[in-house]
């Protein structure tokens, strides 16, 4: 049987979400229980690329519902420096599609050595990663076969939301889950034709998000990269004004990706500021119409399954854009499915 394509596997995401529930339910209540027993005071994630941008959203929600601050570790302390944090009574949370990169799991072990409370959200339950920690949270994409992980990044963030919804507990984040997958399938087949031409032409590419839409930039900057071969960096919206708005001309543009939440304001401060120094603006604006350059996404529903929606959007352009800058999405080059550093 040929191997599934990005394309393909990128339209199973709402599937592994509507199954994700039952998955995960046991693992999740364990955690939340001892959570809510001795609640931390800090949690430290831990993650690469994809994975990493999930912790950034992971981040944005602990923060937000529950008030606890969230750091990333930086992996080489425990791999490449030997060094012991004081993790005692604190959550380590490590994502990982593989779950067999040696410095996170190295950093895993670090972490529970020092008394942490170790959760391993992994699409690999038998992993090394999975291993040494003490609980672990299945992914449940199932296999992705894709170098460029969409699915497993997509479910990443709906089990992240289905933490903080146990843990909080917040009454509407439940029903906004499920709703979630049918969503998702619709999102996959909204149109971003209208940015192809002027994405594939542009030496590079800004993406900027805020809230729960940062760690959406992030990861449609990595995937320009990874898919279509095409430089992309992410910013904050507040971040950008602090330097990089001397960037802004005709030759980069940029797709700001709104939020539904408060942090939504700023960023269409900053959207007509941009236009006013004539840049070449695209968005994605779950909340109404924007002049010129909005691409379509669904009404807005939640903010935080709204962003998920978002980056299903982005998916589906991506393998069109590839191709209209000549490359194959299937065999993006230098990269391999599992990705082991230390």
């Amino acid at each position: 049987m040929p191997a599934k394509t990005l394309s393909e596997e990128l339209r199973e995401a709402p599937g592994a979400i509507s199954r994700q529930s039952q998955q995960l339910a046991a693992p999740l209540a364990a955690l939340a229980a001892r959570l809510q027993r001795r609640p931390p005071r800090l949690v430290m994630t831990c993650a690469r690329g994809s994975s990493a941008h999930a912790a950034t959203f992971a981040k944005h929600l602990i923060e937000l519902y529950l008030g606890i601050p969230v750091a990333a570790a930086a992996p080489n302390i425990a791999s490449v420096y030997h060094r012991r944090l004081r993790l005692k009574d604190q959550l380590f949370l490590a994502v990982s599609q593989s779950g067999r990169s040696d410095d996170l799991v190295e950093s895993a072990a670090m972490a529970r050595e020092a008394g942490a409370l170790t959760a391993a959200l992994v699409n690999a339950t038998d992993s090394p990663l999975a291993a040494v920690c003490d609980i672990v949270l299945p992914i449940g994409a199932g296999p992705e076969q894709s170098v460029a992980a969409t699915k497993s990044f997509v479910a990443s963030l709906a089990a992240l939301l289905r933490l903080v919804a146990m843990w909080a507990p917040d009454d509407l984040l439940p029903a906004a889950l499920d709703r979630l997958p049918q969503r998702l399938a619709t999102a996959a087949e909204l149109d971003w034709s209208a940015a192809l031409d002027n994405f594939a032409g542009a030496p590079s590419l800004i993406t900027i998000g805020r809230g729960p839409t940062l760690a959406i930039a992030r990861e449609a900057a990595l995937k320009l990269k990874e898919v279509t071969n095409l430089h992309a960096e992410a910013f904050s919206g507040a971040e950008f004004l602090h330097g990089p708005v001397a960037l802004v001309s005709t030759r980069y543009p940029i797709l700001v990706l709104l939020p539904t939440d408060a942090a939504a304001e700023g960023l269409r401060g900053l959207m007509a500021d941009l236009r006013g120094k004539g840049a070449a603006l695209f968005s994605a604006d779950p909340n109404g119409a924007t002049p010129d350059g909005a691409l379509p996404v669904l009404p807005s529903d939640h903010p935080a399954t709204d962003a998920i929606c978002l980056i299903q959007c982005f998916y589906a352009m991506l393998p069109r854009l590839a191709e209209r800058r000549g490359i194959d999405p299937d065999r993006p080059r230098h990269l391999q499915k599992i990705t082991r550093t230390r």
